[in-house]
């Protein structure tokens, strides 16, 4: 039962148990709650039959009190045990949610967009913690109570009454659960269609400079109306349809009136039961159907729910990346033994990839675009792993370590840099926590920062917005850089580092990164043939494959793919116009 919770409603161990505590604790509330109905009908009995004493009175006082203490007991019990316990849960899904994503490997979240999982960060939770705060402890609560009560009358009153009162709850049910393949096609279509509506607002967000600049503004702003307007339409027909389910089975539950009246009245006709069992019966529907409404209403909730469910257990349950804690690695060289790697469409992205990128040295990897440069340098540090063959670092398998181990010694200077909505001084601490203010200025300087930095109104405490969006492509590529400084990290992986350089700033780069490649493995990518002018070896990738390999002198010596590469690079930078 507990491993069941778990999937089905992305549960914690906790959440799990505390969701069974919360049902029964609604159970208890329930049937506390019927038993002042049953207090009542024996009082009146007692007085229909002059049976009233002083001691039955007390008796009914003490009952009726104890009933009311009960009622704040169970009260109590059930607002910790839904409650309480949901948000605890909630807080634990959340934190759990961004440990596995953490954990998770980049393959996962190149099928996912970012619309997509703020979704299941944020809207998939809240549904959830809705659910399990008021929906489904009151749903198993209310159909266990109820089962009960309807078994206790069976045996002490007459038959026939109970199915005549309780036959339509079953029903009602039916017809919820008829229509829960129906629901969830539905909402797994308008999640889609939602989904690809946010994706078109954050888009819009993030590229309107380009939408003015080429005015395309009107022609987006049309297309994304329309994805509005269908996520409307799409939601108001689900919901028609729901509608038709849930008051098809309130209906239902209205007849049952009717039935308890019918059967009631001729069973009391006959003289089979009494007045007052009659009326009991009538008063109990009236109480019984209403929350029961209510309780199918939640029922069909619960049914949408699983929808959110599925997606986050899809992400709890994922594999992630594990390893050990412990390098035992021999030196830094990072060797690629006949590697392959597929993604998950099985597209061959490359094949039989096997080179050495050895310590002290610099390893270039150069080649037409689409070639493999750099998912050979996110495999480097595992970011994925492998499909075939191996790759290890001083001696040792690099899937066999853990990821955030493996990092600790990796500098990594992508191509396109994410910076933070803080200062200057806090985003280049983000190569090593607990850096000094001192240490940070040394690793701006090296990476030529003071330029820029000396010219801003706060310099290093000068907040650069959204990405950096104070600054230009230059200054933000020189605080990735300045990173890397900072970090010291035995490897570096530079992917096109001054690609948004000039070439004095670039010039000065280069100087700085010479010092900090020494006795270091350096893997970079680079498309400008200078960015590689002192490189040890040079790796050509071209359609997944290492089409060759040598140092710069020896690829210089025949027609290669390298020798041609520089010719070419040699004819654009003397091109005029």
């Amino acid at each position: 039962m507990k491993n069941w919770l778990k999937h089905k409603y992305a549960l914690s161990e906790e959440g799990a148990k505390d969701m069974i505590k919360a049902c029964i604790s609604v159970t208890c509330t329930n049937i506390v709650l019927m038993m002042s109905s049953g207090i009542l009908y024996l009082l009146i009995k007692d007085l229909l039959d002059n049976n009233l004493t002083s001691d039955r009175i007390w008796i009914y006082a003490v009952g009726s009190a104890v009933i009311i203490l009960l009622i704040a007991v169970t009260n109590y019990i059930q607002y910790n045990a839904t409650f309480l316990s949901t948000y605890r849960e909630s807080g634990r899904r959340r934190t759990t949610l961004a440990e596995t994503l953490r954990r998770l490997p980049l393959s996962f979240f190149g099928k996912k967009n970012l619309a997509d999982l703020t979704t299941n960060i944020m809207g998939d939770c809240a549904q959830i913690e809705t659910a399990s705060s008021h929906w489904i402890p009151e749903l198993i609560g209310a159909v266990i109570s109820t089962g009960l009560v309807g078994i206790s009358l069976f045996f002490f009153f007459d038959w026939r009454m109970v199915l005549a009162s309780f036959w339509v709850i079953p029903v009602a049910f039916i017809i919820i659960i008829t229509c829960s393949g129906a629901e969830k096609k539905a909402i797994r279509k308008n999640s889609a269609i939602k989904l690809d509506m946010s994706d078109g607002i954050q888009e819009c967000l993030e590229s309107i400079r380009d939408l003015r600049a080429n005015g395309a503004e009107g022609r987006y702003m049309d297309k994304l109306e329309g994805k509005i307007r269908k996520v409307e339409k799409e939601a108001l027909y689900t919901e028609l349809k729901m509608a038709v389910y849930v008051n098809s089975a309130a209906i239902i539950l209205k007849i049952g009136i009717g039935t308890t009246a019918l059967v009631g009245g001729a069973l009391f006709a006959n003289k089979t039961i009494d007045i007052l069992t009659f009326f009991m019966f009538l008063m109990l529907v009236s109480r019984l159907y209403d929350p029961m409404q209510i309780t199918l209403q939640n029922f069909a909730a619960i049914i949408a729910c699983g929808i959110q469910c599925e997606r986050l257990d899809e992400v709890l349950s994922h594999e992630i990346q594990t390893g050990s804690t412990e390098l035992k690695n021999k030196g830094y060289d990072i060797v690629f033994d006949h590697v392959g790697f597929k993604y998950s469409d099985d597209t061959d992205v490359l094949k039989d990839v096997s080179f050495t990128a050895k310590q002290g040295e610099v390893t270039a990897l150069i080649g037409p675009s689409g070639g493999g440069k750099t998912t050979v340098s996110r495999l480097a540090a595992r970011f994925w792993d492998v499909s075939q063959g191996t790759i290890k670092l001083g001696g040792e398998d690099v899937s066999k370590i853990d990821p955030e181990t493996l990092l600790m010694n990796y500098s990594i200077v992508f191509q396109d840099v994410t910076l933070f909505n803080n200062t200057v001084m806090e985003n280049i601490r983000i190569g090593r926590k607990g850096a000094t203010d001192a240490e940070v200025m040394a690793a701006a300087r090296m990476a030529n920062c003071d330029e820029f930095v000396n010219l801003l109104p706060d310099k290093y405490n000068t907040a650069i917005g959204e990405n950096g969006s104070e600054l230009s492509g230059g200054e933000r590529q020189r605080i990735s850089i300045a990173r890397a400084f900072l970090k010291d990290a035995p490897i570096i992986l530079l992917d096109e580092a001054t690609a948004s350089l000039d070439a004095e700033n670039e010039t000065a780069i280069q100087e700085a990164l010479s010092k900090l490649i020494k006795n270091k493995t350096v893997l970079i990518i680079a498309h400008r043939m200078r960015s590689i002018a002192n490189a040890d070896h040079i790796v050509v990738l071209k359609d997944g494959v290492v089409a060759e390999q040598g140092s710069p002198e020896q690829l210089s010596g025949y027609d290669s793919i390298y020798s041609r590469m520089m010719k070419q690079q040699t004819v654009s930078l003397n091109w005029k116009m």
